[in-house]
């Protein structure tokens, strides 16, 4: 593979070339160091496959997974590929199932992905004779599906093609951790439903989406109007000591118009004053106790874990967005709305009727997944420019405040470290 070199117009990270975009060996280089080697990725929730025998169909990078429990109560990830001729054998979404079956030639595999059936292994007789059948040295403990190294934490699993990656625990480094296990804090997740969207853009867009606190209070009309997510928010920005991952920590400040030396956070155009809720109920929001960390009780955190998922609480609404590479110029989407099992009824219906906000026809993310798009058509029509990442500086590090786009230069550093070893 002859990979062209990209032109980096400073030594770091606050001018990143559309190339990054656009090249399809670049990206197929991405899959292998960040999807495949090294990385943990998310592939569901526990809550997904409560029962012995529940399964889901999902992806790591581009390479189809599967998520079982096994009748030990066990949790495995394989591969979605035959040993035999490389059928990707499961088509459902999920299911319950006692086994594997791939339907081209038959042959069985346990819950774990052990084979465990092959017909005519042994021949076929006929006419006084055996005909055909596996060579005698053929071992079925050598020809299982590829499983993938599986981790479990607060109810959410990852998995790694990779059984040298380090724990889960060293992947997040203990700044994010420590924001993951205040959402996934040991109680019963469960599942309310899904969202799903396919993207034209490529997939580091979404990452970067969620490592901008500029864009939602001039992007999103619900945001700054409502006072869910605003530049005078009180807020902090904090990455691991990679910087590939991070979260954006916000409370929700007031809604309507801003005064004083803050008025300038509604002076823009997504700002509505006139906007109104024919339903008030929508924005009905009940403090919870584990939003509590130390002194603050923030009503929003995103969390991005590089490559594959993004954790969000906003206010009520909690879930799992995962992105789901597909070629350089596109990415599907899925995102899978959860409450946990000691709600109400009363904060279930609000963690749902919340949810309206996200998703592909969401009051806020629809916007996200137009300007991706827009983004992305540029890109591909003007490969040898750059974008302007400098708001904030051109550094890197930890802030206290929305103005800054810190997060995406860091993303890019680790990206380059990677990418260019």
């Amino acid at each position: 593979m002859t990979e062209h070199s990209i032109h980096w117009e400073t030594e770091g990270t606050s001018r990143v070339p559309f190339a990054v975009y656009t090249d399809e060996d670049r990206h197929k280089k991405e899959l292998e160091r960040f999807f495949y080697k090294s990385h943990w990725s998310y592939v569901g929730l526990e809550a997904e496959i409560p029962n012995p025998g529940d399964f889901k169909r999902t992806v790591v990078g581009e390479r189809s997974v599967i998520m079982t429990r096994a009748a030990d109560g066990q949790i495995h990830v394989v591969e979605n590929v035959c040993a035999h001729r490389g059928m990707q054998f499961c088509r459902e979404r999920h299911g319950n199932k006692k086994e594997f079956v791939c339907p081209y030639h038959q042959w069985s595999y346990s819950l774990k992905g052990d084979l465990q059936g092959v017909p005519f292994r042994r021949g076929v007789r006929q006419d006084g004779k055996v005909n055909g059948g596996m060579p005698t040295d053929f071992d079925p403990k050598d020809h299982g599906l590829t499983a993938l190294k599986v981790a479990t934490r607060g109810g959410v699993v990852f998995a790694s093609f990779d059984h040298n990656v380090e724990s889960l625990e060293d992947f997040m480094g203990p700044t994010i951790l420590k924001y993951f296990d205040r959402l996934f804090n040991g109680r019963k997740l469960v599942v309310l439903g899904y969202n799903r969207q396919r993207i034209p853009g490529n997939w580091k867009l979404m990452q970067e989406n969620i490592k901008d606190p500029y864009h939602p209070g001039l992007l999103h009309t619900w945001f700054v109007t409502f006072g869910l997510w605003r530049a005078d928010n009180k807020s902090e920005l904090r990455m691991d000591a990679h910087h590939r991952h991070a979260a954006m920590i916000s409370t929700r400040g007031s809604a309507g118009q801003a005064t004083g030396a803050a008025a300038q956070v509604t002076q823009v155009s997504s700002f509505k004053e006139s906007m109104q809720l024919h339903d008030a109920s929508f924005l009905d929001i009940v403090p919870e106790g584990w939003w509590q960390m130390g002194e603050q009780m923030p009503t929003a955190v995103m969390m991005t874990l590089f490559p594959s998922v993004i954790f969000q609480q906003q206010v009520n609404s909690v879930s799992t967005r995962h992105i789901q590479p597909d070629g350089h110029g596109a990415f599907d989407f899925v995102w899978t709305h959860f409450g946990f099992e000691d709600d109400t009824p009363e904060m279930t219906e609000r963690r749902l009727r919340q949810s309206n906000l996200f998703g592909p026809a969401g009051f806020v993310s629809a916007d996200d997944g137009e300007v991706i798009e827009f983004s992305q058509q540029a890109f591909e029509t003007k490969p040898e420019h750059r974008m302007l990442v400098e708001l904030g500086g051109r550094d890197v590090g930890e802030t206290d405040h929305m103005v800054t786009e810190t997060l995406i230069r860091g993303m890019y550093a680790y990206w380059r470290k990677v990418m260019e070893a």
